[in-house]
């Protein structure tokens, strides 16, 4: 548990460690809060949920390295981009304690997905050339300077399980690609990726009374699941 006060009053992040305690950490988080009164099923209890299988998987075999699962507070608004962030708090520790991170993954958004024909949108047309219009897919997403460690993120999903894993590396400039609590990690220079079903350019009960459970496709959050699992194993 990380404890810590925004404006008088207590937060905390979840924090499960799993694997030897030595070596180059893999941080793995989702956050815990949705927006204001909304269900947030998909943003973000779809990623908490996975977050808590993947702790079941490691419970039962343990990784070959450390990794840290944290579950975050004061990711949505109005503390969205600001220290006051869970994801902020823990990545400052991380680097005052001198830890060694070498990638950290956030799981935003994992469970909605859509078979039919101009489902999936784009924060920039020209993207519409490159990527499915359906959305059907789950989208690993990192910033140019994290090439290498996407590459490998993708191709461990891609072994794991036949859900379509699409990828981008592009510039905070780009809408949407610091959309989550991986951005935090880049303020401290720590590798960090989004694993994510695209939020709004899919999903339209996003931030809406419309985000509930039944909307969500289990099997294929699974399969999310047992790519980022196998990320634990062998990155």
């Amino acid at each position: 548990m990380q404890n810590f006060q925004v404006d008088g009053a207590p937060y905390r992040n979840v924090i499960a460690r799993f694997g030897p305690t030595q070596g180059p950490l893999l941080v793995i988080g989702a956050h815990y809060d949705a927006d204001h009164d909304t269900p947030g099923a998909d943003d973000n209890a779809s990623g908490i949920a996975g977050l808590l299988e993947l702790a079941r998987l490691l419970g039962v075999h343990p990784p070959p390295r450390p990794v840290e699962l944290v579950a975050y507070s004061l990711e949505e608004l109005p503390y969205f981009r600001t220290e006051s962030m869970g994801s902020v708090q823990h990545a400052r520790a991380l680097v005052e304690a001198r830890r060694d991170v070498q990638l950290m993954i956030a799981m935003e958004m994992i469970g909605y997905f859509r078979d039919d024909p101009g489902s999936q949108s784009f924060p920039v047309q020209a993207l519409s050339a490159l990527y499915p219009d359906r959305g059907n897919f789950i989208a690993v997403v990192g910033r140019f300077g994290d090439f290498s460690a996407l590459r490998r993120v993708k191709a461990l999903f891609t072994g794991a399980t036949d859900l379509p894993v699409e990828s981008i590396n592009a510039p905070r400039s780009v809408t949407g690609i610091d959309f989550s609590d991986h951005a935090s990690y880049w303020h401290f220079g720590i590798p960090a990726l989004m694993i994510t079903d695209t939020s709004f350019f899919r999903n339209p009960n996003y931030h809406g009374a419309g985000d509930t459970p039944d909307t969500l496709d289990y099997a294929r959050m699974a399969k999310v699941v047992s790519g980022v699992y196998a990320v634990t194993q062998a990155f």
